[in-house]
Protein backbone atom coordinates (compact mmCIF):
# COMPACT_ATOMS: atom_id res chain seq x y z
CA UNK A 1 0.00 0.00 0.00
CA UNK A 2 1.07 3.14 -1.30
CA UNK A 3 1.08 6.33 1.74
CA UNK A 4 1.03 9.83 0.14
CA UNK A 5 2.37 12.22 3.00
CA UNK A 6 0.46 15.52 2.41
CA UNK A 7 0.78 18.84 3.32
CA UNK A 8 -2.27 20.69 3.88
CA UNK A 9 -1.77 24.92 4.09
CA UNK A 10 -3.68 27.61 4.11
CA UNK A 11 -4.10 31.50 3.58
CA UNK A 12 -5.42 33.00 6.82
CA UNK A 13 -7.26 36.41 6.30
CA UNK A 14 -10.02 35.81 4.26
CA UNK A 15 -10.02 31.96 4.13
CA UNK A 16 -9.13 30.51 7.86
CA UNK A 17 -10.45 33.61 9.63
CA UNK A 18 -13.98 34.66 9.88
CA UNK A 19 -14.92 37.87 9.05
CA UNK A 20 -13.94 39.06 12.57
CA UNK A 21 -10.01 37.84 11.91
CA UNK A 22 -10.93 34.81 14.33
CA UNK A 23 -10.03 31.09 14.17
CA UNK A 24 -14.27 30.13 14.74
CA UNK A 25 -14.78 27.48 17.58
CA UNK A 26 -15.77 24.74 15.06
CA UNK A 27 -13.02 25.53 12.65
CA UNK A 28 -10.33 24.84 15.75
CA UNK A 29 -11.95 21.33 16.99
CA UNK A 30 -12.84 20.15 13.63
CA UNK A 31 -8.73 20.97 12.45
CA UNK A 32 -7.35 20.13 15.90
CA UNK A 33 -8.93 16.74 15.97
CA UNK A 34 -7.45 15.69 11.97
CA UNK A 35 -4.17 16.82 13.90
CA UNK A 36 -4.53 14.30 16.44
CA UNK A 37 -5.54 12.06 13.34
CA UNK A 38 -2.30 12.50 11.51
CA UNK A 39 -3.00 15.46 9.30
CA UNK A 40 -0.12 17.84 8.40
CA UNK A 41 -1.47 21.07 8.85
CA UNK A 42 -0.03 24.65 8.74
CA UNK A 43 -0.50 28.22 6.97
CA UNK A 44 1.11 30.98 4.36
CA UNK A 45 0.12 34.39 5.76
CA UNK A 46 1.17 37.95 4.50
CA UNK A 47 1.27 38.54 8.47
CA UNK A 48 4.49 38.65 10.20
CA UNK A 49 5.16 36.14 13.38
CA UNK A 50 3.51 39.75 15.51
CA UNK A 51 0.00 38.81 14.30
CA UNK A 52 -0.01 35.70 13.25
CA UNK A 53 0.90 33.38 16.25
CA UNK A 54 -1.60 34.53 18.63
CA UNK A 55 -4.43 34.72 16.23
CA UNK A 56 -3.55 30.66 15.33
CA UNK A 57 -2.84 29.98 19.37
CA UNK A 58 -5.60 27.42 18.89
CA UNK A 59 -4.93 25.33 16.30
CA UNK A 60 -2.30 22.80 17.08
CA UNK A 61 0.07 23.69 14.00
CA UNK A 62 2.99 20.98 13.27
CA UNK A 63 4.31 22.20 9.95
CA UNK A 64 6.61 25.34 9.75
CA UNK A 65 4.68 28.36 8.92
CA UNK A 66 5.11 30.45 5.66
CA UNK A 67 5.32 34.40 6.85
CA UNK A 68 4.97 37.76 5.04
CA UNK A 69 4.23 35.99 1.39
CA UNK A 70 6.75 33.84 1.61
CA UNK A 71 9.98 36.19 3.39
CA UNK A 72 10.35 33.70 5.78
CA UNK A 73 10.10 30.38 7.38
CA UNK A 74 8.77 30.10 11.24
CA UNK A 75 8.93 27.15 13.46
CA UNK A 76 6.26 28.03 15.79
CA UNK A 77 6.61 25.30 18.24
CA UNK A 78 10.40 26.60 18.43
CA UNK A 79 10.14 30.01 18.25
CA UNK A 80 12.03 30.27 15.35
CA UNK A 81 13.03 31.27 11.90
CA UNK A 82 14.26 28.65 9.30
CA UNK A 83 14.55 30.55 6.43
CA UNK A 84 14.72 34.31 5.73
CA UNK A 85 14.76 35.76 2.36
CA UNK A 86 16.83 39.49 2.75
CA UNK A 87 16.17 42.44 0.37
CA UNK A 88 19.41 42.39 -1.24
CA UNK A 89 21.32 45.95 0.76
CA UNK A 90 21.02 48.24 -2.69
CA UNK A 91 17.22 47.56 -3.18
CA UNK A 92 16.50 48.29 0.59
CA UNK A 93 17.92 52.27 0.11
CA UNK A 94 16.29 52.07 -3.39
CA UNK A 95 13.00 50.99 -1.83
CA UNK A 96 13.11 53.54 0.87
CA UNK A 97 13.85 56.02 -1.45
CA UNK A 98 10.72 55.47 -3.30
CA UNK A 99 8.51 56.18 -0.52
CA UNK A 100 10.45 59.05 0.63
CA UNK A 101 10.25 60.92 -3.37
CA UNK A 102 6.02 59.88 -2.89
CA UNK A 103 5.81 61.23 0.21
CA UNK A 104 4.28 57.54 2.09
CA UNK A 105 5.32 56.24 5.04
CA UNK A 106 5.73 52.71 5.60
CA UNK A 107 7.06 50.36 8.11
CA UNK A 108 10.02 48.56 7.03
CA UNK A 109 11.13 45.10 8.98
CA UNK A 110 14.37 43.34 9.61
CA UNK A 111 15.15 40.01 11.08
CA UNK A 112 18.09 40.25 13.74
CA UNK A 113 19.14 38.03 15.85
CA UNK A 114 15.98 36.07 15.45
CA UNK A 115 13.55 39.03 16.22
CA UNK A 116 11.47 40.59 13.83
CA UNK A 117 11.68 44.47 14.45
CA UNK A 118 9.71 46.77 13.00
CA UNK A 119 10.51 50.66 12.18
CA UNK A 120 8.64 53.52 11.23
CA UNK A 121 9.20 57.59 10.68
CA UNK A 122 5.73 58.61 11.35
CA UNK A 123 2.61 56.83 11.88
CA UNK A 124 0.13 59.65 10.65
CA UNK A 125 -2.60 57.47 9.79
CA UNK A 126 -5.25 55.94 11.69
CA UNK A 127 -5.06 52.75 9.65
CA UNK A 128 -1.20 52.85 10.41
CA UNK A 129 -1.99 53.58 14.38
CA UNK A 130 -4.21 50.75 14.42
CA UNK A 131 -1.65 48.57 12.21
CA UNK A 132 1.06 49.21 14.84
CA UNK A 133 -0.98 48.86 17.79
CA UNK A 134 -3.03 45.60 17.55
CA UNK A 135 0.62 43.85 16.78
CA UNK A 136 2.59 45.85 19.81
CA UNK A 137 0.02 44.35 21.68
CA UNK A 138 -0.22 41.14 20.87
CA UNK A 139 3.92 40.43 20.72
CA UNK A 140 5.17 42.54 23.58
CA UNK A 141 7.62 44.60 21.05
CA UNK A 142 6.89 48.18 20.59
CA UNK A 143 7.22 48.94 17.04
CA UNK A 144 11.17 51.46 16.63
CA UNK A 145 10.21 54.88 15.36
CA UNK A 146 13.56 56.17 13.57
CA UNK A 147 14.84 59.64 12.08
CA UNK A 148 14.93 58.20 8.07
CA UNK A 149 14.15 55.19 6.70
CA UNK A 150 17.37 54.96 5.07
CA UNK A 151 18.54 54.63 8.69
CA UNK A 152 18.02 50.79 9.22
CA UNK A 153 17.71 49.86 5.39
CA UNK A 154 20.27 47.41 5.07
CA UNK A 155 21.19 44.03 4.59
CA UNK A 156 18.77 42.37 7.30
CA UNK A 157 15.23 44.03 5.90
CA UNK A 158 12.95 41.68 4.26
CA UNK A 159 10.18 43.83 4.06
CA UNK A 160 8.00 47.09 3.41
CA UNK A 161 4.17 47.08 3.95
CA UNK A 162 1.95 50.06 3.73
CA UNK A 163 -1.95 50.30 3.79
CA UNK A 164 -4.01 53.48 2.51
CA UNK A 165 -6.07 53.90 -0.33
CA UNK A 166 -5.16 52.49 -3.48
CA UNK A 167 -4.35 55.65 -5.70
CA UNK A 168 -1.71 56.83 -2.87
CA UNK A 169 -0.26 53.24 -2.89
CA UNK A 170 -0.34 52.48 -6.62
CA UNK A 171 2.71 55.20 -7.84
CA UNK A 172 4.75 53.24 -5.56
CA UNK A 173 3.80 49.76 -6.43
CA UNK A 174 4.29 51.35 -10.15
CA UNK A 175 8.07 52.18 -9.08
CA UNK A 176 8.69 48.90 -7.31
CA UNK A 177 7.37 46.27 -10.27
CA UNK A 178 10.74 47.92 -12.11
CA UNK A 179 13.09 47.59 -9.52
CA UNK A 180 14.98 44.52 -10.12
CA UNK A 181 15.49 41.53 -7.09
CA UNK A 182 12.11 43.02 -5.66
CA UNK A 183 8.45 41.67 -5.58
CA UNK A 184 5.14 42.74 -3.98
CA UNK A 185 1.76 41.66 -3.34
CA UNK A 186 -0.72 44.58 -4.30
CA UNK A 187 -4.47 44.14 -2.69
CA UNK A 188 -7.45 45.12 -1.30
CA UNK A 189 -7.78 44.54 2.54
CA UNK A 190 -10.17 42.03 3.51
CA UNK A 191 -10.96 44.00 6.50
CA UNK A 192 -11.23 47.47 5.91
CA UNK A 193 -11.54 47.95 1.78
CA UNK A 194 -7.93 49.99 1.89
CA UNK A 195 -5.37 48.63 -0.10
CA UNK A 196 -2.36 46.46 0.94
CA UNK A 197 1.31 47.30 -0.84
CA UNK A 198 4.42 45.03 0.58
CA UNK A 199 7.37 44.25 -0.59
CA UNK A 200 9.82 41.84 -0.40
CA UNK A 201 12.77 39.82 -1.83
CA UNK A 202 12.09 38.76 -5.72
CA UNK A 203 13.32 35.24 -3.55
CA UNK A 204 10.65 35.33 -1.31
CA UNK A 205 6.69 33.91 -2.62
CA UNK A 206 4.08 31.29 -1.12
CA UNK A 207 5.10 29.04 -4.02
CA UNK A 208 8.44 28.81 -2.86
CA UNK A 209 7.84 28.81 0.38
CA UNK A 210 5.73 25.51 -0.13
CA UNK A 211 8.95 24.14 -2.14
CA UNK A 212 11.01 24.64 0.40
CA UNK A 213 8.17 22.91 3.14
CA UNK A 214 7.65 19.68 0.22
CA UNK A 215 11.52 19.44 0.05
CA UNK A 216 12.69 19.79 2.91
CA UNK A 217 9.64 17.20 5.00
CA UNK A 218 9.11 15.13 2.34
CA UNK A 219 5.64 15.71 0.96
CA UNK A 220 3.98 13.88 -2.03
CA UNK A 221 1.01 16.09 -2.73
CA UNK A 222 -0.13 20.04 -1.10
CA UNK A 223 -3.06 20.81 -0.64
CA UNK A 224 -3.96 24.49 -0.10
CA UNK A 225 -6.52 27.14 0.86
CA UNK A 226 -7.01 30.67 -0.23
CA UNK A 227 -9.06 33.97 -1.32
CA UNK A 228 -7.39 36.98 -2.68
CA UNK A 229 -4.46 37.57 -5.61
CA UNK A 230 -1.85 37.05 -3.29
CA UNK A 231 -2.60 33.72 -3.04
CA UNK A 232 -2.25 32.73 -6.82
CA UNK A 233 1.66 32.00 -6.57
CA UNK A 234 0.64 29.79 -3.69
CA UNK A 235 -1.96 28.05 -6.09
CA UNK A 236 0.29 27.34 -9.05
CA UNK A 237 2.57 25.09 -6.80
CA UNK A 238 -0.27 23.22 -5.18
CA UNK A 239 -1.05 19.73 -6.64
CA UNK A 240 -4.99 20.37 -5.26
CA UNK A 241 -6.50 23.89 -4.98
CA UNK A 242 -9.50 25.07 -2.91
CA UNK A 243 -10.91 28.54 -2.98
CA UNK A 244 -13.31 29.87 -0.68
CA UNK A 245 -16.68 30.85 -1.30
CA UNK A 246 -15.74 34.18 -0.51
CA UNK A 247 -12.62 34.31 -2.84
CA UNK A 248 -12.27 36.94 -5.53
CA UNK A 249 -13.02 35.43 -9.25
CA UNK A 250 -9.24 35.21 -10.41
CA UNK A 251 -8.79 32.86 -7.53
CA UNK A 252 -12.26 30.57 -8.30
CA UNK A 253 -10.93 30.55 -11.83
CA UNK A 254 -7.60 28.32 -10.84
CA UNK A 255 -9.15 26.21 -8.00
CA UNK A 256 -9.93 22.69 -8.34
CA UNK A 257 -12.54 23.01 -5.67
CA UNK A 258 -15.01 25.63 -4.12
CA UNK A 259 -15.46 25.50 -0.08
CA UNK A 260 -17.69 27.20 2.13
CA UNK A 261 -16.89 30.56 2.89
CA UNK A 262 -14.95 31.74 5.75
CA UNK A 263 -18.12 32.65 7.74
CA UNK A 264 -19.47 28.83 7.49
CA UNK A 265 -16.06 27.28 8.69
CA UNK A 266 -15.25 26.25 4.76
CA UNK A 267 -12.03 24.91 5.16
CA UNK A 268 -12.48 22.88 7.96
CA UNK A 269 -15.60 21.54 6.81
CA UNK A 270 -13.72 20.20 3.66
CA UNK A 271 -11.13 18.96 5.42
CA UNK A 272 -13.58 16.78 7.54
CA UNK A 273 -15.21 15.60 3.88
CA UNK A 274 -12.49 14.63 1.81
CA UNK A 275 -9.30 14.54 4.38
CA UNK A 276 -7.84 10.71 3.69
CA UNK A 277 -9.40 10.74 0.18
Amino acid sequence: MIIIKRLYITDLDGTLLDSSGKVSVNTGKIINSLIEEGIYFTFATARSVYSAKPITAGININVPCILMNGVSIYDISENRYIVNNYIDYSKSLEIADIFRKNNLNCFIYRIEDNILKAYFTEINSNVMRSFAESRKNNYNKPFIQCGDLSEVADDKTVYFTVTGEYQELFPVKEAVSVTEGTDYAFYRDTYTGKYYLEIFSGSASKANGIKYLRSEYGFDEVICFGDNLNDMKMFSESDIKIAVGNAVPELKEMADFIALSNNDDGIAKWLAENYGR
